[in-house]
């Protein structure tokens, strides 16, 4: 299993890094095209739906980003769009999880689906504008992302284990704690601070979302981070919930040792367009 999930982390790698670094912001948002109709698949039979229905579903979600494609939002201030969306990732994931597990099935499946779809297309749009905007704002949200999960399974094993660990949300995912998600917290808002100061020091050509919030406020960095990384919590939770409501350990195997590929965006999913969100207060 290790030699599997190091396998396919490497053909990952070999893969998206090109794209990202690319000056051409076609090939990445083509790319995250392709995994968002990956996880509209998974979507569609984690409510259900079989085969067939399945990838009519996937197929929504690649006809509704190729026409946003299409009319060139991925380069389109759409201010309205991230407010709307940011507050409902906020509204429907706290609601969520604190309905839990029984709460999920009793929801329509059509209003399930739908959602489902919305979620993922935004976060495609979203993807592809950070990436339209520079490598370096793109890196900072993805690595906001991962340093929130690395530093929570870090401090969870370190502080949740010596002392009792303070279970996040045991019914939905028992081995998340506190410590881990403060712990995760922490270490985003150090990087932050570390990555806008290496931006001013060397003449970032392209600002990071650190700088941005930084040159706003030092504050207002500090409170953003700690909600950026609370909310990429949320996403993986409410994944979590479904798939346990589901009765599924992973969203699919597409992904060999790593599961499917929602089980490696979730925490993406809310994240990035918040982080557009964040930004239309520094435009004001």
């Amino acid at each position: 299993m290790l030699k599997q999930r190091i396998l396919t982390a490497i053909v990952l790698l070999l893969i998206l890094v090109p794209a990202i670094v690319a000056s051409n912001p076609v090939p990445f948002a083509a790319l995250m095209l392709l995994a968002v109709v990956a996880a509209a698949w998974e979507w569609a039979r984690l409510n259900g739906l079989q085969a067939a229905a399945s990838y009519g579903l996937a197929a929504v979600a690649l006809l509704m980003c190729g026409a946003a494609w299409a009319l060139g939002w991925t380069q389109a201030a759409l201010p309205q769009l991230w407010l709307v969306a940011g507050a409902a990732w906020v509204l429907i994931a706290a609601y969520l999880l604190k309905a839990g597990v029984p709460g999920w099935a009793p929801i329509p499946r059509a209003l399930r689906l739908v959602v489902g779809v919305l979620a993922l297309w935004v976060a495609w749009l979203a993807i592809a504008q950070a990436k339209w905007m520079g490598v370096n704002f793109l890196l900072s949200v993805f690595a906001l992302v991962w340093m929130a999960d690395i530093g929570a399974y870090f401090a969870g094993r370190r502080f949740g284990l010596r002392f009792t660990k303070n279970k996040l949300a045991p019914a939905i995912s028992p081995g998340k704690s506190w410590e881990g998600v403060w712990g995760g917290a922490l270490g985003v808002v150090l990087m932050a601070l570390v990555w806008s100061w290496a931006d001013r020091h060397f003449g970032a050509q392209v600002p990071s979302l650190y700088s941005r919030l930084w040159d706003f406020s030092p504050w207002l960095l500090l409170v953003s981070c700690v909600f950026l990384a609370g909310m990429s919590v949320a996403g993986d939770l409410v994944e979590s919930l479904v798939k346990r409501s589901a009765g599924m350990k992973d969203s699919s195997h597409l992904l060999p040792g790593h599961g499917g590929v929602l089980d490696r965006i979730d925490a993406i999913l809310p994240a990035v367009p918040l982080a557009l969100m964040l930004l239309q207060f520094l435009d004001k």
